[in-house]
């Protein structure tokens, strides 16, 4: 499965000084609002330790990574939800991702405009977040006058429908996300169906100065004490640190650099563990000598659901599952010796497949 996740934020809070160092991508980056007219993608490589792993033991023609692409969505101001700047194409481009990262500014720097002329970061994501809601709102309330003559008349789905998003409305109503709203299992595959987009899961990632990297600061705090009710994750990323660290080519200096400023990983790493974290997925692999291939799947997927991932044939035709967790594969290093110490499991239907599961399928269409 595709993964996207859309970097939104206020113009100059560095959201494209951010993705072009997360993507090696060259979007203009300028000390200007909408520098970004058009959304920029960059295709990323999750890092992924057990990869080598594989390859190690195996050594095969190639290797394909799972990835994750990052979409820089053009800037925003107040009034995009009636079409002001360019509200409208923003509101459509973030239709489209899985995940929002939005890019917040913790950072104090009189060389760099904000768009408002003053650095609070709370009032940053309530912009963004009052223009979500009220473009949300407005497709709720369209729903709301479609659905209402059927469920005044008695249907039952129509009334059971109008129900679950007149709460939705009330909730916005409040200037509340919708991701604060608990419903039930039913209301929620019937809101989901709208793709409404203060729903969507979000990473704040808090862009903050060199010296704040380690500690945070003061508008750091600020932003998480805002977000404590939402289901949401903050990450703390120098934008600066990672344009750095993305000119580097040679791995080695790449962790030599890292090392000088006593990070344990990039900015990058963090953002792409929250994103899987958030949108609670989990990684199998394939392993042959052909190739080693990284597959990306929602947790608690059965193995016939995984296996569609491959092709969708798999799954119309699954018979059986082969089964090896890498721990084994690094112990017994071959098929042959898994299989005589009894390590490769064949698993049916029900099997819930877990992170780091090495997966042969059988299937017959």
């Amino acid at each position: 499965m595709g993964l996207r996740c859309g970097i939104v934020g206020l113009p100059n809070v560095g959201k494209s000084t951010l993705f072009n160092a997360l993507s090696s991508a060259k979007a203009e980056s300028a000390n200007y609002p909408f520098c970004t007219i058009e959304p920029n993608v960059g295709i990323v490589t999750v890092p992924d330790e057990r990869i080598a792993v594989l390859e190690d033991l195996i050594t095969p023609q190639r290797t394909v990574p799972a990835i994750i692409e990052f979409v820089d969505i053009a800037g925003l101001v107040r009034g995009a939800s009636k079409g002001e700047g360019l509200g409208n194409q923003f509101l459509a481009n973030i239709r489209e991702v899985d995940a929002i990262a939005h890019v917040i500014r913790c950072f104090e720097d009189d060389n760099i405009i904000h768009v408002d002329g003053k650095i609070n970061p709370v009032l940053d994501k309530e912009t963004i977040d009052v223009e979500l809601q009220l473009k949300d709102l407005e497709t709720v309330e369209k729903r709301l006058v479609r659905i209402g003559k059927a469920a005044r008349t008695g249907d039952k789905t129509a009334k059971k429908e109008f129900e679950a998003f007149e709460k939705v409305r009330l909730h916005l109503e409040q200037g509340k996300n919708l991701r604060s709203l608990v419903l039930e299992e039913d209301e929620k595959e019937l809101i989901d169906e709208a793709f409404l987009l203060t729903q969507k899961p979000v990473i704040y990632v808090a862009n903050v100065d060199e010296k704040s990297i380690h500690t945070g600061n003061a508008l750091v705090e600020q932003l998480k004490e805002s977000v404590k009710d939402e289901n949401a994750e903050v990450v703390m990323v120098c934008a600066s640190i990672e344009s750095q660290i993305a000119e580097l080519e040679d791995p080695e200096e790449k962790e030599m650099f890292l090392e000088e400023y006593q990070l344990k990983e990039s900015g990058l790493n963090k953002l792409i563990r929250s994103a899987y974290s958030i949108l609670n997925l989990i990684t199998y692999f394939t392993a042959g000598v052909k190739e080693v291939r990284a597959w990306t799947i929602e947790r608690g997927w059965k193995a016939p659901k995984a296996a569609s991932v491959i092709h969708t044939d798999f799954e119309r035709g699954f018979i059986r599952a082969e089964v090896i967790k890498l721990d084994d594969y690094e112990k017994y290093r071959t098929e042959v010796a898994l299989k005589e110490a009894g390590k490769l499991a064949v698993e049916g239907k029900e099997y819930v497949v877990t992170d780091g599961d090495v997966m042969h399928f059988r299937f017959n269409v």
